[in-house]
């Protein structure tokens, strides 16, 4: 199962999933309730996939190598408490990843980077609010960099001990890395951490 919604229409222009099957039986089932009750996707949405899918490879390539360098920026920060990022080697599953990744040209990370600012919400808010280039919003996947704060945003809804339990604390931060020019996102986060 697939979010098409994410990167592999990768241009944050259309809402779909997709389903794969190694189950010829189950695919004949689904193929028939999908042709009895109409719950296909448009014809222009399926282009807008295709479309998207035509440079998947090369949009995930580049928001990889941009989330790995953000990554090892963020880590030497002094106002970042710690970098959650597979594809560098503090974090505790980055064996996996790399094995993961063995036969490609990735980082064994992707475009999702998630840190922890020192500070509480109100320094989070402030760093979130001071951004210029990278957009604030509850997606992934994109061409265009996207950060978030799931305590106030995806997560804003689950209770606030629950959100501990999965490690959502205030100063959580989540950054779907694009496609940009990696210089220009490097400056935008330092100059939003400048303001804490």
């Amino acid at each position: 199962m697939h979010s098409v919604t994410k990167y592999i229409g990768g241009h944050s222009d259309v809402v779909a999933g997709a389903l794969m099957f190694n189950d010829p039986d189950l695919y004949n089932t689904l193929y028939f309730n999908i042709k009895s009750m109409g719950t296909m996707i448009a014809p222009f949405d399926a282009w807008i996939v295709l479309r998207g899918s035509k440079t998947l490879q090369l949009r995930v390539e580049r928001a990889s190598d941009n989330a790995l360098i953000i990554g090892k920026m963020l880590e030497k920060h002094p106002k970042i408490e710690k970098v959650l990022y597979p594809g560098l080697p503090s974090h505790p599953h980055h064996k996996i990843a790399k094995k993961n990744a063995a036969n490609s040209k990735y980082s064994g990370g992707s475009g999702m980077i998630s840190f922890y600012i020192k500070g509480n919400l109100a320094k989070t808010n402030k760093f979130l609010s001071s951004l210029k280039v990278i957009t604030l919003a509850e997606s992934l996947g994109g061409v265009e960099s996207l950060i978030e704060s799931p305590a106030l945003m995806t997560h804003g809804s689950v209770p606030a001990e629950h959100r501990k339990m999965l490690g959502i604390d205030d100063n959580f931060v989540r950054l779907s890395t694009g496609i940009e020019d990696v210089d220009d996102l490097i400056n935008d986060l330092k100059a939003g951490l400048a303001k804490i």
